[in-house]
């Protein structure tokens, strides 16, 4: 289709039903004089082809709502998605290569449909007719030599190398990794020309490609300068002492924290004391909100941060660190304001009363979870035991708290998901030269259901004074993905007992233990995990599946989190008796602009975070290609199958070196299709061979032995 007859298209689409006559169509088109005959033969092609109709002189498009705008959202060199949000949920369309119209991501465009989802295509299809508004996103791709001339091969746009019109400052070099614009647009991703805006060193390097992936998706690792100004004039470890007189002083109770030891940005501590009927529980949490106020330089940029970012051996943090790693971090030894919830719990594990401060405090020491552990398994020593000689006595009824609270929440019915997370070790240059599962002790179970408690407490507080909030919130699982449980579970030889369209949160959670001693268990894991709806934030208190509790927040990680210092600004405000009328006056509206940009920010951040350990994972495997390795079938589709090894690093074994046949997936975990009957099937344990890496992907490539 001709430019023109584009933006015919275009014309009557932004007319909609009262259509244009002709010379309303000269006229929005600015056409000259000698172009009204070319016009007259395009409006008649048009209506021949079907596009426009034409009555009574008046011309609108044919099948008007089939037409449709909607934003790109990825691109391949060969397909592409866009999303229409008009609706009440939003609509992906899947998009061939040769109907893209040049697009990239972030473009808005003019589409039309042309067929329903189906069963070989699980979105419905579209063209795109023409780019409404042109996108500045920055694009990736590797410097390659054309002849004498460097032009840059696209990560993802197109397989042509394109054209660069403008280089920058830096120095290229073939095989960099650089970002770029679009300088001059084709009507086809490789007629576009491109400008280098920046280069950051071998695409062999993860530290590189992560890089990269941070600039071109608006992840910025630096601060504005208003911002940092600001912080320097917090950057302080001394306390207001006036502020300190406001507050109740909790400097000496036996308060302190428990991190990773490597962790910078504290922003939990906690005290425990065993009564004659039950626990007092302290769960302390930095007082952010104190210092980054409403409206200032640093809450705008925390706001469009919305989480700090955690990958290899580096965090992009939310704050900056004067304050991440200064004053708001509950660092041993020094006074700190703090937020606390006051916990009073029985014997049986039950929330009896619960209380908000604002207190000072002084953490006693900075646990770590290595050492709290082997201080639990009796295996501590003499320099450990003398670390922690303030607080070593309160570690035993911190376990036996937490054993009774584990227990009640495995009452409830709470699922007990058991995910493997990934844990990169760099050298000083940055490079990946090991991959192992992160463990997972006591100590850090100790933490996480003495944070739930806060949690639900500060979820509590604010459904029974009804004031806004911003709720952590885990939908139930539709009825479509619990059908599909039921039968990819019968397909892989587990008894789905239990599991219909209507299974609550127990019915999960009794998959998971009678499987507890499968060699399908992890498999099984994946999939229940799968089956259940993404958790988000929400201004409405909806629940949270996954827990089993009707009240839940997030209010123990403020530092890191915009959703939680966003409920400490607002349960400050309670705890310094603002009336409810007030409240909702002040923060209706920002509790539901905060939800929604927590929880885009933490969907952006899970994805940096997954494709930025893909290429360290990438980097590692690059010097063990040729090794054999055990595994299992992680997952399964038409291109390949995928293995994931012990360490958790997985790689994708392509159909092409399968046997040979037509391939097709049953139930979402069974490979079926070869010509000599071999079936591939998720949880099976496989031996492969490593055979090539691609660092600048992310992509590791095996073949079964």
């Amino acid at each position: 289709m001709n430019k023109q007859k584009t933006n015919i298209l275009l014309a009557l689409y932004k007319a909609g039903e009262n259509g244009l006559t002709e010379k309303d169509i000269v006229k929005t088109l600015d056409l000259p004089k000698k172009a009204e005959k070319r016009l007259e033969d395009d409006l008649d092609g048009m209506k021949k082809f079907g596009d426009i109709t034409n009555k009574k002189g008046i011309w609108r498009l044919k099948n008007s709502d089939k037409y449709f705008q909607a934003t790109i959202t990825r691109v391949t060199p060969r397909s592409g998605f866009m999303t229409d949000e008009s609706g009440e949920l939003p609509i992906e369309y899947f998009v061939r290569g040769r109907d893209m119209k040049g697009a990239i991501p972030g473009d808005v465009v003019l589409a039309k449909k042309i067929s329903d989802a189906s069963e070989e295509r699980r979105n419905p299809e579209a063209v795109v007719f023409a780019v409404l508004q042109e996108s500045e996103n920055l694009l990736t791709g590797i410097i390659v030599a054309e002849g004498n001339r460097f032009m840059v091969m696209p990560d993802r746009l197109c397989d042509e190398p394109l054209y660069i019109a403008k280089t920058g400052v830096k120095q290229l070099h073939v095989g960099d990794k650089v970002a770029f614009s679009i300088k001059k647009r084709g009507e086809r991703h490789f007629d576009h020309t491109v400008a280098i805006v920046d280069s950051f060193g071998s695409a062999e390097n993860a530290k590189s490609s992560a890089e990269a992936y941070m600039l071109v998706n608006g992840l910025h690792t630096e601060f504005p300068d208003e911002v940092l100004a600001e912080a320097s004039k917090i950057d302080t470890d001394e306390l207001d002492s006036e502020e300190v007189d406001r507050r109740i002083d909790l400097r000496g109770e036996p308060i302190f924290t428990i991190d990773s030891a490597d962790t910078k940005d504290i922003d939990d501590a906690v005290s425990i004391t065993k009564v004659n009927d039950g626990y007092k529980l302290g769960v302390h949490i930095a007082d952010v909100s104190h210092y980054v106020k409403k409206g200032s330089k640093i809450d705008e940029e925390a706001f469009w941060r919305g989480t700090s970012i955690y990958y290899a051996d580096r965090v992009v943090p939310m704050l900056p660190k004067q304050l991440s790693n200064g004053i708001c971090s509950l660092n041993p030894n020094v006074d700190r304001l703090a937020f606390s919830c006051l916990m009073e719990i029985s014997a049986d594990g039950l929330l009896k009363s619960y209380r908000f401060e604002k207190t000072v405090i002084r953490s006693r020491v900075k646990g770590v979870y290595s050492e709290v552990n082997k201080i639990l398994d009796g295996t501590a020593g003499d320099a450990i035991k003398e670390k922690y000689s303030k607080v070593i006595e309160r570690i035993p009824v911190m376990r036996e708290l937490a054993e009774i609270l584990e227990k009640n929440r495995i009452n409830r019915g709470a699922p007990d998901i058991d995910t493997q997370e990934s844990k990169i070790i760099t050298n000083d240059d940055g490079i990946c030269i090991d991959v192992k599962v992160r463990e997972r002790g006591v100590s850090e179970r100790i933490i996480e259901e003495f944070m739930l408690m806060a949690n639900n407490a500060a979820a509590a507080i604010a459904m029974k004074h009804k004031f806004p909030f911003v709720y952590r919130v885990h939908e139930n699982p539709t009825a479509e993905k619990l059908t599909q449980l039921n039968e990819t579970l019968t397909a892989l030889g587990v008894n789905p007992e239990g599991i219909t369209e209507n299974s609550k949160a127990g019915d999960l959670a009794k998959i998971l233990r009678d499987n507890k001693d499968s060699d399908k268990y992890i498999v099984i894991n994946r999939i229940v995990l799968r089956t259940m709806m993404k958790a988000r934030y929400c201004e409405e208190p909806l629940g949270h599946f996954g827990l089993v509790m009707p009240e839940y927040a997030h209010f123990t990680s403020p530092i890191r989190r915009y959703a939680d210092l966003s409920i400490h600004r607002i349960l400050t405000d309670f705890v310094y008796a603002l009336s409810n009328e007030k409240l909702n006056k002040k923060y209706t509206k920002f509790a539901a602009e905060a939800a929604r940009r927590a929880s885009d920010t933490e969907l952006s951040a899970v994805r940096c975070e997954r494709e930025c350990e893909n290429f360290y994972m990438a980097e590692y495997m690059k010097n063990h290609v040729g090794e054999e390795f055990e595994g299992f079938i992680s997952g399964v589709s038409p291109s390949g199958v995928f293995v994931a090894l012990e360490n958790t690093i997985e790689g994708m074994v392509s159909v092409k070196s399968l046997p040979l046949g037509e391939y097709d997936v049953q139930h979402g975990v069974i490979l079926t299709g070869a010509a000599n009957g071999k079936t591939y099937t998720v949880g099976e344990k496989v031996k492969v061979k490593c055979i090539s890496v691609n660092v600048n992907g992310g992509f590791i490539d095996f073949e079964f032995i």
